[in-house]
């Protein structure tokens, strides 16, 4: 890997935020690699495994731990509907509910955050703002919501429906459900509505509660919220989407917003529109919003060690895996394609325009086949993989910075718990040196919110933020503050 020039040339704008990309399955972004002597990726279904993990990433400072989470499996290549190549290479099979597993976490540390990711499509927004209200309790605010529509016809499936609903309207119904939930969680109670007056016996004055009677398109939820107002009230509210709708979306609400792409340019545009579109058409500050990319460093104390390490990995991905893992993230199945036929000449516009951004970022590759594109997805999934000494990967890190305005990286793993250790003893160092890193967080025992926008006191969404201006404040009197529809 060349590094990217002098950083001195271009002194970076801010501290990068820093998030651990993982899910409740074994191999997550790099399938196949369960199959290395150190991994512990398979241990997911144990406790100790989570709260370990917590305890590593919390004691080098990461920001938060980023929980991917899907309802179906991968079963696009070699289709139709054939999980084998994702079952038998454990490419996100089998997978577990990520909320269950946050509160024992959260247990064993002070600060971390825990992003999880739910879908709006599959579950009613009653349900699930009392199951995050109960985990941001339980966190002492710890608990960030990753807002997404789903993208498997397998889950669809799986929840009653014949194939998901159309992209366009799997939005708008998660535009009235996050209203929704901003009114049950923010407008439903008084901020001191539970007074524990043990002399008068009221644990909870009924004036201050209300109900908040949500009649939409979608849902109609009277309420009142069954819980108590939180730390945070609203979590912080994580988005991935990148498509116009997506956009619109993540520029009203997203307070982080996950994208992917193996060089800066392929995401420098998204990241400009979804600020743009913030101020201009929904008022808030561009730069409040934080964009991670997507990142697996794969890092040795010399490059020729990084480079042994990552040939030792790509060894050991499972080709199948990584193409069942396209298949559901695209839709594509490569199957159909001979093993020696070149992608960039095929009659598929999304698989041209796919390799023709992995060209430009590794133009060491001859010739794009569905071959070298399960190779490539072997270590990292879609995101980006340098591969180098701590000092090549922040030079990398700090173009992307520079170049795409990003504000941080959802950390990816090939090897767990090894890559992130590997990211704690050799490049945070380097991160810190440049002045890239923090050496600790912002706020002890703080919010995942005041840690992430680095605030004392912001516990709750910014006041530019929609979710802002539903809060029943104490002292206000229901006639005096209207719930926002």
């Amino acid at each position: 890997m060349s590094t990217a020039g002098d950083s001195s040339a271009a002194k970076p704008r801010k501290s990068f935020i820093l998030n651990a990309f993982v899910e409740m399955c074994s191999g997550h972004q790099s399938p196949g690699l369960w199959r290395h002597p150190e991994d512990e990726s398979h241990l997911f279904n144990d406790i100790d495994h989570w709260i370990e993990l917590a305890k590593l990433l919390e004691s080098a400072k990461f920001h938060g731990i980023f929980i991917a989470d899907v309802l179906g499996g991968y079963d696009v290549y070699k289709g139709p509907r054939n999980l084998d190549p994702a079952i038998i290479s454990g490419a996100q099979w089998p997978v577990n509910e990520p909320l269950a597993v946050i509160p024992a976490m959260a247990a064993a540390t002070q600060n971390i955050g825990f992003g999880v990711t739910v879908t709006t499509t599959y579950e009613q927004p009653f349900h699930l703002a009392r199951r995050l209200s109960t985990i941001d309790h339980l966190t002492k605010g710890r608990v960030g919501w990753n807002v997404v529509t789903g993208y498997l016809d397998s889950a669809a499936r799986n929840l009653g429906h014949a194939q998901q609903p159309q992209h366009d309207d799997r939005y708008a119904v998660a535009e009235e459900y996050i209203k929704v939930a901003y009114k049950l969680w923010e407008s439903s109670w008084r901020s001191d509505a539970v007074v524990l007056d043990k002399e008068r016996g009221i644990y909870t004055d009924p004036s201050r509660i209300r109900e908040i009677n949500h009649a939409g398109k979608y849902f109609d939820v009277p309420g009142p919220h069954i819980c108590q107002p939180s730390r945070q009230r609203t979590p912080v509210i994580l988005q991935a989407g990148t498509s116009k709708a997506g956009k619109t979306f993540a520029a009203q609400h997203a307070e982080a917003i996950f994208v992917g792409g193996h060089s800066p340019s392929v995401v420098a545009k998204n990241v400009a529109e979804i600020r743009q579109l913030a101020q201009t058409e929904f008022g808030r500050d561009p730069q409040s919003i934080k964009f991670l990319a997507l990142l697996c460093p794969v890092i040795g104390n010399t490059e020729e060690e990084a480079q042994e390490k990552f040939k030792y990995y790509r060894s050991l991905g499972s080709i199948d895996g990584a193409l069942a893992l396209f298949g559901g993230w695209t839709g594509i199945d490569l199957d159909k394609y001979g093993d020696d036929e070149e992608l960039r000449h095929v009659e598929s516009n999304a698989i041209r325009s796919a390799v023709e951004g992995w060209s430009k970022a590794t133009p060491e590759v001859a010739k794009w086949t569905k071959s070298t594109v399960g190779q490539h997805i072997t270590v990292g999934g879609l995101g980006a993989t340098p591969v180098g000494t701590p000092a090549q990967v922040a030079d990398y890190m700090e173009r992307w910075v520079q170049e795409a305005d990003v504000d941080g990286f959802n950390l990816a793993y090939a090897v767990k718990p090894g890559s992130f250790k590997d990211i704690i003893n050799l490049l945070l160092p380097e991160l810190r040196r440049r002045g890239l890193f923090h050496d600790d967080y912002a706020v002890n025992k703080g919010t995942y919110r005041e840690n992430l926008y680095g605030k004392a006191g912001q516990s709750g969404p910014p006041s530019d933020h929609p979710a802002s201006r539903y809060r029943w404040n104490a002292g206000v009197e229901a006639k005096d503050h209207t719930i926002p529809n």
